[in-house]
């Protein structure tokens, strides 16, 4: 193997994937219940106020952005008077009904503010499964878009199981619904700024990893699990998000969702975060 060569190319497809983040026009967003909460589980409302404000301006200025949220269950669980997050199913449904309508109106109140009008959508497994109501949920999607309206998506957790394992981290549901709304950049905002070679809660020296072109088993093995007793995801959900957006094509970003101002950055092409780079013909 021309290792020189490869290296030029791996330079070569980051440089060409950095200048296609200020050309994207549909972008997929993703936040984290660990962003939206502070660690006693109560909501961070001045940063969710500050995600509102952001993707309202990047509406202005001609992107089409779609908002991926976790939290309901977080939030429904404070709601609750809850000690901690359910762990049985029904628990964990019921938090989700209560905690998903809260959700929502808050986004409402805050997007208002901004002039934006948003639309919940509420996904579950089997409507990404192909066929008739996977076109309805595509069609219904460009239809949003096209009326300037955000979407704000989440998985019925309230009906539905296979999504509590499956979707409910929203890492990869954010990579389905970027496929399934044919947008070429996913962002997933968390408490991490990337992945990094090491623990970096434990191993001292650890560094982030700012380009990625293949996701190898020596890369999966560097992912854990969920860093937080309020979220469900980990940076190995986001490897397997990444890996279902990079097979369609789709350039995919996991960034700090500390402050909301990074999606700027990023969509400017700083290098912040790590870049999943996607092969494309």
């Amino acid at each position: 193997m021309d290792i020189k060569n490869t290296e030029y190319e791996q330079k070569e497809a980051v440089s060409k994937a950095r200048e296609r983040l200020n050309e994207n026009k549909r972008v997929v967003v993703k936040i984290g219940t660990t962003t939206l909460t502070y660690p006693n589980g109560q909501l961070n409302l001045q940063r969710i106020e500050r995600i509102c404000s952001v993707l309202s301006d990047l509406c202005n200025q001609g992107l089409e952005m779609i908002l991926v949220t976790s939290g309901a269950i977080a939030v429904g669980a404070d709601r609750l008077s809850l000690r901690e997050r359910p762990r049985d199913i029904q628990g964990k449904q019921a938090a989700s009904a209560v905690g998903q309508a809260i959700l929502m109106q808050i986004y409402q109140n805050f997007f208002s503010m901004y002039n934006r009008r948003i639309a919940q959508i509420l996904l579950t497994k089997d409507v990404l499964d192909g066929g008739v109501r996977e076109n309805n949920a595509r069609n219904t999607l460009n239809a949003l878009l096209s009326m300037n309206v955000i979407p704000v998506v989440n998985a019925n957790d309230t009906i539905a199981t296979d999504e509590l394992d499956e979707l409910s981290d929203n890492d990869c549901l954010s990579a389905h619904v970027a496929v399934l709304s044919d947008s070429k950049l996913l962002i997933m905002l968390s408490d991490i700024d990337g992945l990094y070679d090491a623990d970096p809660k434990v191993t001292k020296g650890a560094a982030l990893i700012h380009e990625i072109h293949e996701i190898t088993p020596e890369l999966e093995s560097m992912a854990g699990g969920s860093g937080s007793n309020l979220g469900t995801g980990g940076m190995a959900t986001k490897l397997m998000a990444a890996h279902i957006a990079l097979g369609s094509g789709i350039d995919t970003m996991v960034a700090s969702g500390e402050e909301p101002a990074i999606l700027w950055r990023l969509l400017r092409g700083e290098q912040e975060g790590t870049l999943f780079v996607a092969k494309r013909t």
